[in-house]
């Protein structure tokens, strides 16, 4: 009689939905799996080995290539862990900008795990809708920054300027009318915040039609629900965070549990799921884009009010006003200093965590008291939660593998930094 044995197969690098640089090793039953390898370290860059030769601003923007889809976030938890081993104390106006940013954040980075999760298990119009959300939110980061993904926009000590008054608009070319121009640019007449106030009102609108093309929709709950299911003891014992966590029940929230800058002054709910499987992960995302929203509208009311600086006062760590570096000697010292050796951080240590879209994201910074970090450690969330992934997988189909590491929402920029 025939040995019966199993076999095994390479899932990626090259598959769609193992993000191109995930090469996952399955051993295979027939079309069960029975133990799933991920390897790591095709991406791998150094980031923390490259930080040790920069000052501590010039890192600032490889915190953005980290997880290029939550770009912000990962600069706040740098800036964060700066502040805390200089003892700055960021302006309350920065504070807000900074939580709605994250917010802004938030949602775009759901938007892209919602939008390319339906597109990698065969629902193809989701990700059509969320592009178009996407796109005005990246408007809103090109508008800050003048960069629409590596923003650099958060600094130690507060963020870079103030919101601008003015959004870019559309102009009229071979592909685009008067009329359709016109259309465009109808939320864009005011400042940044008119045309962010604009798009939360109309973003609860998107969701319901984000949640009519999915969450009744039963190929989608055939290929989701009770599928990869956590369990909240596991989930706890993993290390998860975030959606996957909170999917499994774990009313677990940094935002609430350890707040920092305003959070503890929003008015907003931890959504949390019943089963722990694919689905209820769904459903926590589209809830939390429905919270961030919310959070988003009480900032903007606050920094229509308030107007104030947005960076600290202090010239050993922030560059002092272009026009003041032009008329004082002192100034124009603290400028050069700070832009040729950058910021001297004293001796210690710190570790700072934020509510990052996809869980705890974590900077722990050593300093000698040199200009340049010491040590750097990030503690990426979906390192956590790939390495379940051999438990979560098992005794389900190849194709609800592509289930899983979608509801995983992985991004190897900080998984393999």
């Amino acid at each position: 009689m025939a040995e019966i044995r199993n076999y095994t197969i390479n899932f990626g690098p090259q598959h769609p939905s193992a993000h191109g640089v995930l090469r996952m090793v399955l051993e295979l039953d027939g079309e069960v799996v029975e133990r799933a390898d991920p390897h790591i370290g095709l991406l791998h860059r150094g980031t923390e080995k490259l930080a040790e030769t920069r000052t501590w601003v010039q890192s600032v923007p490889y915190m953005d290539r980290l997880d290029y889809v939550s770009m912000m976030c990962n600069e706040h938890a740098y800036c964060m862990a700066i502040e805390r081993l200089l003892g700055v104390q960021v302006p309350e106006r920065a504070q807000y900008i900074r939580v709605m940013f994250d917010e802004v954040t938030r949602i775009l980075n759901h938007l892209l795990n919602i939008g390319t999760h339906g597109l990698d298990i065969g629902a193809m119009t989701m990700v059509l809708y969320t592009f178009r959300e996407r796109e005005d939110l990246m408007d809103v980061y090109e508008a800050v920054s003048g960069a629409r993904m590596h923003a650099a926009y958060y600094r130690p000590g507060g963020v870079y300027r103030d919101l601008p008054d003015r959004m870019p608009k559309y102009e009229v070319n071979k592909f685009r009318n008067d009329k359709v121009v016109r259309d465009l640019n109808a939320a864009r007449d005011g400042s940044l915040l008119d045309f962010l106030e604009d798009f939360t009102n109309r973003f609860p609108a998107y969701c319901d039609e984000y949640e009519t093309l999915l969450t009744d929709n039963r190929i989608w709950k055939q290929r989701t629900v009770g599928i990869g299911v956590v369990s909240p003891e596991q989930a706890l014992a993993w290390g998860f965070t975030g959606p996957m966590l909170r999917g499994s029940g774990v009313a677990w929230d940094l935002r609430k549990k350890q707040p920092y800058e305003v959070y503890d002054r929003m008015d907003f709910d931890i959504p949390i799921g019943k089963n722990g499987d694919c689905y209820d992960r769904y459903l926590c995302r589209m809830e939390e884009m429905r919270q961030s929203n919310r959070i988003i509208k009480q900032c903007i009311d606050w920094l229509r009010k308030n107007p104030g600086p947005v960076i600290t006062d202090n010239h050993k760590v922030a560059p002092p006003s272009r026009e003041d570096m032009k008329a004082n000697m002192e100034e124009l010292i603290h400028h050069f200093k700070l832009f040729t050796e950058g910021i001297h951080v004293p001796k210690g240590e710190a570790y700072a965590a934020i509510e990052h879209p996809k869980g705890e994201f974590g900077v722990y910074a050593v300093s000698d008291g040199a200009n340049k970090p010491y040590r750097l450690k990030l503690r990426a969330p979906g390192f956590a939660h790939l390495a379940a992934m051999d438990d979560m997988a098992r005794g389900h189909m190849i194709a609800d593998v592509v289930a899983i590491i979608g509801t995983m929402d992985v991004v190897f920029g900080e998984i393999d930094r």
